[in-house]
């Protein structure tokens, strides 16, 4: 049943079809209420195609407007997202701009304290500037370096005026033709004072103090025929010696490395560092160095002492000599020149060039 109505549709839209192409026949009595009729509705067809104008122009609008609207509404969508990024952007910049107006804020701080520094600084370096120019004024001036060069002229003139007067008291001199066994050399400490035994010594033997020739008999030749009086006369001679450079130590102002004990032909010298025995256990040396030691003193003349003590003694009586010959920048003729050394010290401070000095 339901497959037959879709035919009988079809065959009434085709009666229907037919009808229309037909002509319609108007009776000349209806003709003007049809022509009345067709004109309303030509007049009505134009005015709903210009309404429909209208709608289509409004339509057409709208549907701009709709377009730019949502246009619009994605311009907007695309800038809302550019503000966020741009606030985001704005956030970030200013959490940096703290921190680094932090940090201004710590170096203006670390720059102000600098500053205050500069100026107390540069305060002190002014009035520093200020001493110096007094200073300079000062040394420039009457009371300066002129003055002191002027007084220390004189000091060495004093100086030399002494030492002249030690000169005269123990005159050192030349003497020709003395023996062999008269030199200094032949002392058995030769060896252990540290010069070569081939080097070239000053003959001592042609010096004298006092008119007094420096001997020292090797402990070899010391017997009970020894000549005693010889003995005597040079530890005579180490006496005036010791007494001499005691003199020239105090007129110089030098203190002396290895103090003297004055006693004319009885003199004795001190030595502050003497030798540790190896033998020693290391808690005894551990107690004597911790202890303050006593000097030890040594003798300046042979009678009665060892021949080794007395030849150490006068080594360290040299090596004062030596101490005061460096004070003037002079170098030593050597550790067994004794009344060499004394004749070139006594010799360079009444030279005319050790005022120059």
């Amino acid at each position: 049943m339901e497959s037959k109505k879709p035919t009988v549709n079809v065959q009434e839209e085709k009666q229907k079809g037919q009808e229309d192409q037909e002509p319609k026949v108007i009776e000349w009595e209806d003709y003007e209420q049809e022509l009345a009729r067709l004109c309303s509705l030509t007049s009505a067809l134009e005015e709903a195609k210009r309404k429909k104008n209208n709608l289509e122009q409004k339509l057409h609008s709208l549907t701009q407007v709709e377009a730019e609207s949502l246009s619009q509404s994605n311009e907007l969508d695309e800038m809302n997202e550019k503000l966020e990024s741009r606030k985001l952007v704005m956030g970030n910049m200013s959490m940096h701009s703290k921190v680094v107006e932090e940090k201004v804020r710590k170096e203006e701080e670390r720059l102000s304290s600098e500053i205050r520094s500069l100026l107390v600084a540069g305060t002190a370096l002014s009035e520093a500037r200020k001493r110096m120019q007094d200073s300079h004024r000062s040394l420039t001036g009457e009371k300066g370096y002129v003055h002191l060069n002027k007084l220390q002229k004189l000091l060495r003139l004093r100086q030399q005026y002494m030492l002249s007067q030690v000169s005269l008291l123990y005159p050192v001199k030349f003497v020709i033709g003395r023996a062999p066994e008269q030199e200094l050399e032949s002392f058995t400490s030769s060896t252990k004072s540290g010069v070569p035994s081939g080097s070239k010594p000053v003959d001592q033997g042609s010096l004298t103090i006092a008119g007094l020739n420096l001997t020292v008999i090797p402990s070899t030749k010391m017997s009970f025929f020894t000549d005693k009086k010889e003995v005597q006369r040079s530890s005579t001679a180490l006496g005036y010696v010791a007494h001499a450079v005691s003199l020239i130590a105090s007129y110089l102002q030098v203190p002396l490395r290895y103090p003297l004990r004055l006693g004319g032909s009885r003199s004795y010298i001190c030595d502050y560092a003497p030798a540790i025995d190896h033998s020693m256990s290391s808690s005894d040396s551990n107690s004597i160095s911790s202890t303050s030691l006593k000097p030890v003193e040594f003798p300046l003349f042979l009678e009665g002492q060892d021949s080794t003590r007395a030849a150490y003694a006068v080594f360290l009586l040299n090596k004062d000599l030596e101490q005061l010959l460096n004070f003037i920048g002079v170098k030593s003729l050597g550790p067994r020149h004794v009344l060499a050394n004394l004749k070139e010290l006594l010799r360079t401070i009444l030279s005319s060039e050790y005022i120059e000095m």
